[in-house]
């Protein structure tokens, strides 16, 4: 993979010479930054007038152009001064590749007596001050003290470039599908697993041995040298279990690390623990993110979405290896993009969840209704579910759920052998106690929990089932009037997970851009669909999906309802089902019932209540008794 290289310093600090010498060791192109200087601005430093930002501003569009040029071809070399982090973000914006930051540092004596002793440049040593004024140094790149002599500094950079680029730790199934996607695109990777005798032994090491991937990477099972075989600023992506586990790992690393660092963890973590996490390593100068990654084994192997939260400065310093392992769009654009400070990428991630249960459920329960209600058998469900996949309804949860039913294992379909058990995991339950505490409904997502924990009653289920005799009738209802309830259950699911991002978004003043999740969420993730596409368009502004549907909302409710009534009436339960049918009612209700909650609230507890049509919110309290 092409890598392009900025040597950075102000004008003097010998960024010529580096580059030169980078250039030819690297046999890859030179070019100079001054040399794009146009006639005026080199007008105006040649008459030791300072550049603004605004000077600086097309020569910067112009490097950048040139980056990504040089991108598609074999690298380069860019000797350029890039005295502010806004300059370096336009320099690097777009860029596909890896950019690797040398930074050249020195004193004011040293470098002014080289700029005096320079003949025919453009750059009087006057206008040196402004520059070390001006210069914002980054935590990033390979930092080299400009007082020793070019074959020290390159010895050095030599040795950042002999190290690993980004450093894995974890390699379960996940862990071991991203170390080799990010090995496919190029990295230079040290990977890192525990060792526990007669279970965990040997992990990186064999996984090296395996995958043709990761043939060049380094294996370790001991946290030092791990750490120690990273360039700096080091780049430690941790995929371990959630928990106690994740705070493990970052204590064990610790001690290894160095300010500007950067910690990852791409784990189904609790967004609250990652903010503590950022606060705490945030003390240590080190930085810290939190990333969602959802696609699964194949998706991480393939290109996942990826939802990265936290310190932006590091994340720019990431964003091109995260780019290049992602999944790509409809329009070639990574599925990846910074979602927000703090524990905003792990709690877009534990949403990208919780729709999910829903969305596994309302399946679950189209399947049981066309299974116990319509009478079809698994090749007729399967055959309706592809029908189904090649309409509107697009999805890869209805893509696999039809390769699912088809399944054999020896002559017997293997849905059929598998127990009515589901487990479950604390993002759906992380969904549902994000949502109260925002005071959102999630009623799709807390039905499809709660019918996960009433399939693995099955004990009590079979006692229950001896004495109940529910008898299972036909359903009086059409496949079509089902696909309309199927779809419109849906939409009600992704505004219900969408609004509890908004709300978020505005309680923790993340400043979400909800159609740029959508975006990344088109290709990668598990619930990508052409809903998500749909939704990428019509979730801009402060639109929700139900008023952008209304048309179609208005069309599919009675379906819906249909569909819920015969159900439940002929015996077959359909907890998110008719949970969507309850949200639609209530939500395009002018009026409900909650007037008498009220009124008992302010009987017993003295809570006030408003009056109807009372535009200043007065609260009233009534003597009942």
């Amino acid at each position: 993979m092409a890598v392009i290289y900025f040597v950075m310093g102000v004008s003097g600090s010998g960024k010529t010479t580096i580059a030169q010498r980078l250039s030819e060791l690297k046999n890859i192109p030179l070019f100079d930054a001054d040399d794009f200087h146009s006639t005026e601005n080199k007008a105006k430093m040649s008459a030791g007038q300072p550049l603004n930002d605004e000077d600086r501003k097309g020569w910067l569009d112009t490097l950048n152009k040139l980056a990504i040029k040089q991108s598609h071809a074999d690298g380069a070399v860019i000797a350029c001064s890039a005295l502010k982090e806004s300059y370096r973000k336009i320099l690097t914006q777009r860029v596909p590749v890896d950019v690797r930051w040398i930074v050249l540092m020195g004193g004011f004596e040293l470098i002014h007596q080289r700029m005096t002793a320079r003949v025919d440049h453009f750059m009087p040593a006057g206008l040196l001050t402004s520059q070390l004024e001006s210069m914002e140094y980054p935590p990033y790149g390979i930092h080299i003290d400009i007082g020793q002599s070019p074959a020290g500094m390159m010895d050095l950079i030599l040795h950042n470039e002999s190290l690993s680029e980004f450093g894995l730790a974890g390699l379960g199934v996940m862990g071991k599908s991203l170390a080799r996607n990010l090995g496919a695109h190029g990295l230079k990777l040290s990977l890192f697993n525990q060792h526990v005798a007669g279970k965990e032994e040997n992990v990186a090491l064999n996984s090296i041995a395996q995958f043709e991937e990761l043939r060049s990477a380094k294996g370790f099972d001991l946290i030092e040298p791990f750490v120690q075989s990273l360039s700096k600023p080091r780049k430690i992506f941790l995929m371990v279990p959630a928990g106690k586990v994740v705070d493990h790992m970052i204590t064990a690393l610790l001690p290894y690390l160095s300010p500007g660092d950067i910690v990852m963890d791409g784990g189904n973590s609790h967004f609250k623990d990652t903010e503590r996490r950022h606060e705490a390593l945030k003390s240590n100068h080190i930085h810290f993110l939190g990333i969602g990654v959802s696609g699964g084994e194949q998706g991480a192997l393939t290109g996942p979405a990826i939802m990265p939260g936290g310190d932006e400065v590091a994340y720019d310093s990431i964003k091109p290896i995260l780019n290049a392992i992602a999944a790509k769009d409809h329009q070639g654009l990574p599925c990846s993009t910074y979602i927000g400070p703090g524990g905003a990428g792990h709690f877009v991630k534990m949403i990208h969840n919780g729709i999910e249960y829903a969305e596994m459920q309302i399946l679950a329960e189209v399947y049981w209704i066309l299974k116990k209600g319509l009478g079809f058998d698994n090749e007729q469900i399967a055959l309706s579910l592809e029908e189904w996949n090649k309409k509107s309804a697009a999805s890869y949860l209805l893509e696999i759920t039809y390769k699912i039913l088809r399944h054999k294992t020896g002559i017997d379909y293997t849905l059929d052998l598998i127990a009515d058990l589901s487990g479950s995991k604390g993002t759906g339950s992380w969904s549902l106690t994000a949502a109260a505490e925002l005071g959102m409904s999630a009623n799709l997502i807390s039905e499809s929990l709660f019918a996960r924990f009433v399939s693995s009653l099955k004990t009590e289920r079979k006692q229950a089932a001896s004495f109940a005799e529910i008898e299972i009738k036909p359903v009086a209802i059409t496949l079509d009037q089902l696909y309309e309830a199927f779809e419109l259950a849906r939409l009600i699911n992704h505004h219900q997970g969408f609004e509890i991002m908004r709300t978020a978004s505005e309680q923790y003043g993340w400043n979400l851009n909800l159609s740029e999740v959508a975006r990344i969420w088109t290709n990668g993730c598990i619930i990508r669909s052409v809903l998500m596409q749909s939704i990428q368009t019509t979730i801009i502004g402060e639109q929700n999906l139900l008023v952008a549907q209304k048309q179609a909302v208005g069309e599919q409710r009675a379906a819906l309802a249909q569909v819920v009534a015969n159900s439940l009436s002929s015996g077959i339960p359909i907890p998110a089902l008719s949970a969507a049918l309850n949200f639609i009612l209530a939500y395009s209700s002018e009026n409900l019932p909650a007037n008498l909650i009220q009124a008992q609230r302010d009987f017993f507890g003295a809570h006030t209540y408003r009056k109807q049509d009372d535009p200043y919110g007065i609260s009233y309290h009534t003597e009942w008794e």
